[in-house]
């Protein structure tokens, strides 16, 4: 994927102010709107013009992409971090564009995600017919660890905060909230935390929603609650079966059964050992035999002893499957 530089699409300096983008916008949409262009390329030249207006018209958005694009270049090779956009806060208002399908994959992989909270609940109370005024929800996606889940408890975040500078444009800046986290927290999951959003005129503050996700972890996959784990197993494990000790998820030991004559690729679900809920979900297995180094002599023999008397074709489905 390359790295679009939005400015230069706009043709407008980084440290544009808003009047600036928005008049070169206009000025461009004039000139390459399909309903009035002679351009060859107007379509697509248009397209480019609203995804740069989007994010550069958008102060939060500009903000984030702003400190991510710092130090890249226009077609260059580029690939967001994983859950780089975790701990960015933004508002909960509409883009410029309501539909950003047509987006480029740059744009989507950047801000695409972005929304999960926003899409959960109101960001305005009701009861009966009143109306209660407050200040604006916040959104936010925070990275927990996968332990966190199985054992909950508290922990400090920093979010990354939109502020106006001295010059009236939005920048980011830390701020730093204690989080309870309860357990069975699944990846998507909004916590709401009451009264830490954007405050009104008045002072009174809105919401913070957090959009839960978990950190990608060394060993277990995620899938909704089911949890996958690769299981190494020696061949004589696969062959004749055998009962092999893992350590689960909530940092537990469980004793697997390996059925005999297992090959690799072989899944076993363990029911209920995925992440705490109601259901909980299953610990799927995923068996890769590993075969032994032939780097000493004695294991060498060993192989040799095996090829001999052995009656075993490892090609012999590929052969008969070849013959129909």
């Amino acid at each position: 994927m390359k790295f679009r530089d939005y400015y230069q699409v706009l043709g407008v300096a980084r440290d544009a102010g808003a009047d600036d983008i928005k008049k070169a916008f206009r000025r461009l949409a004039r000139k390459y709107h399909p309903d009035v262009s002679k351009e060859a390329d107007a379509e697509a030249r248009m397209k480019e013009l609203n995804e740069a207006y989007a994010v550069l018209s958008d102060a939060e958005k500009r903000a984030a992409y702003d400190q991510l694009g710092r130090g890249y270049q226009p077609g260059q090779d580029f690939q967001p971090p994983p859950g780089w956009d975790a701990g960015f806060e933004f508002s909960r208002h509409r883009s410029p564009f309501d539909d950003e399908s047509g987006f480029s994959d740059f744009f989507s992989e950047l801000f695409g995600r972005m929304g999960g909270a926003q899409r959960a609940g109101s960001g305005r109370r009701t009861h009966g017919a009143r109306f209660s005024a407050r200040g604006e929800d916040r959104t936010a996606t925070v990275m927990l660890d996968l332990s966190d889940a199985f054992h909950g408890g508290s922990r400090q975040i920093t979010l990354q905060a939109p502020v106006a500078d001295e010059h009236g444009r939005v920048v980011l800046a830390p701020r730093v909230l204690n989080l309870k986290i309860p357990k069975g927290l699944r990846a998507g999951q909004i916590i709401r935390l009451a009264g830490q959003g954007a405050p009104d005129a008045s002072g009174r503050p809105g919401d913070l929603l957090l959009e839960v996700q978990f950190k990608p972890h060394p060993l277990f996959r995620i899938e909704g609650r089911d949890l996958h784990l690769d299981l190494p197993v020696a061949p004589w494990e696969a062959a004749l079966g055998a009962e092999v000790p893992v350590t689960g998820p909530d940092g537990g030991t469980l004793q697997v059964r390996v059925p005999r004559g297992s090959e690799s690729g072989r899944k076993l679900r363990l029911r209920g050992k995925g992440l705490p809920g109601d259901p909980p979900g299953d610990l799927i297995l995923v068996l890769q035999v590993l075969l032994p180094a032939a780097d000493t002599p004695k294991a060498r023999a060993l192989y040799e002893s095996m090829a001999r008397e052995l009656a075993f074709d490892p090609r012999a489905r590929l052969r008969a499957a070849g013959s129909t």
